[in-house]
């Protein structure tokens, strides 16, 4: 007999069939959320210059997006609004206005194809003139209270039009709980909340502000408002106010910087978690491929994997059509 131990670790890797057999987290299409920036205008698709492979598209055009999502099986998108420069405000406005970008983007989405989830934006800095999440005082500090306000007339707005999940991303304190109120009072019991529980102040959103129109306005940071990138502990009292006001599900954002968030909540709460593939994730592994440091396939099916073995739910990420098809 012999004397080489009886566990070989290599028995069952030896054959795909085998892998696939014993393999201990499966990412599927339904696994992932697709976010889409809209833009005004009429059979537009504005190519995003720092997000290669990404557009902006017109309300017209939104809804042929929504049917491939169907098509595909992603089951929900997210919509992000490119607000032109001279509907901007320091009281933002038109986040308010129930026939903006979102709201109509809505509206065509659920018309095209009503099975497809969709998620919007709660935060203003879409809206905002000095591209902050909030309302500004005269010193400019972001006042918390004047835009929990607000925030709860946006989520109302977005509902009233058809949003399946109002995700405010502000990180505002206590704004969960009035938007959970606002949407029950106006009878909007079955909206979900996705909370952006633990949103960190990241070096790795500079594309999205592209994206959104939103790069160049910002006066400051946002640090005294999202998370100090040097803290976990604090994540957690976050994701535990949230879900004490009334969120459904939490976010953890960035993404794969902050795995160790991801884990740490799934493991206290057991609640259905979310990551955010940002923007600045996404435009790494397109410029790894294009340089031919690594294959843009390979690469992010691991980084799908990736969440999921640290406990998300489901991903959001701007290469959902990419990765359903491969996932397929």
């Amino acid at each position: 007999m012999s004397s080489y131990p009886v566990l070989r670790m290599r028995r069952l890797r030896a054959h795909a069939w085998s892998r696939a057999m014993v393999a201990e987290h499966l990412v599927t299409p339904a696994d992932l959320i697709w976010p889409l920036f809209i833009c005004e205008g009429q059979g537009m698709e504005e190519p995003i210059a720092s997000l290669p492979g990404v557009s902006r598209w017109s309300v017209d055009r939104i809804g042929a997006k929504a049917k491939e999502a169907r098509d595909l099986g992603i089951p929900c998108i997210a919509l992000f609004p490119n607000t032109p420069g001279g509907l901007r405000s320091d009281d933002a406005r038109e986040a308010l206005n129930a026939d903006n970008l979102i709201c109509r983007a809505v509206r065509t989405t659920k018309d095209a194809a009503p099975e497809v989830g969709v998620l919007t934006d709660v935060a203003l800095d879409p809206y905002t003139a000095h591209g902050h999440d909030g309302l500004t005082d005269a010193a400019g500090a972001v006042l918390n209270d004047d835009t929990v306000k607000v925030l709860a007339e946006q989520a109302l707005v977005q509902a009233q039009a058809g949003a399946d999940i109002v995700a405010p991303s502000d990180m505002m304190d206590g704004r969960v709980g009035a938007i959970r109120s606002a949407l029950e009072q106006a009878g909007h019991v079955n909206v979900q909340i996705m909370a952006y529980a633990a949103k960190y102040a990241s070096a790795f959103y500079g594309p999205f502000r592209d994206a959104v129109g939103s790069r160049g306005l910002l006066k400051g940071d946002k640090k005294t408002y999202q998370m100090d990138p040097a803290n976990a502990d604090e994540a957690l009292r976050e994701v535990a106010l949230d879900l004490a006001e009334g969120a459904d599900s939490v976010m953890v954002k960035p993404g794969l910087p902050y795995l160790d968030i991801v884990r740490r909540v799934k493991e206290r709460f057991a609640v259905p978690v979310f990551a955010y593939q940002v923007s600045g994730e996404y435009a790494m592994i397109e410029a790894a491929a294009a340089a031919g440091a690594g294959d843009r396939d390979a690469l992010l099916v691991e980084t799908l994997l990736a969440f999921k073995r640290a406990g998300c739910s489901g991903v959001l990420t701007y290469h959902a059509p990419v990765a359903a098809r491969l996932l397929s």
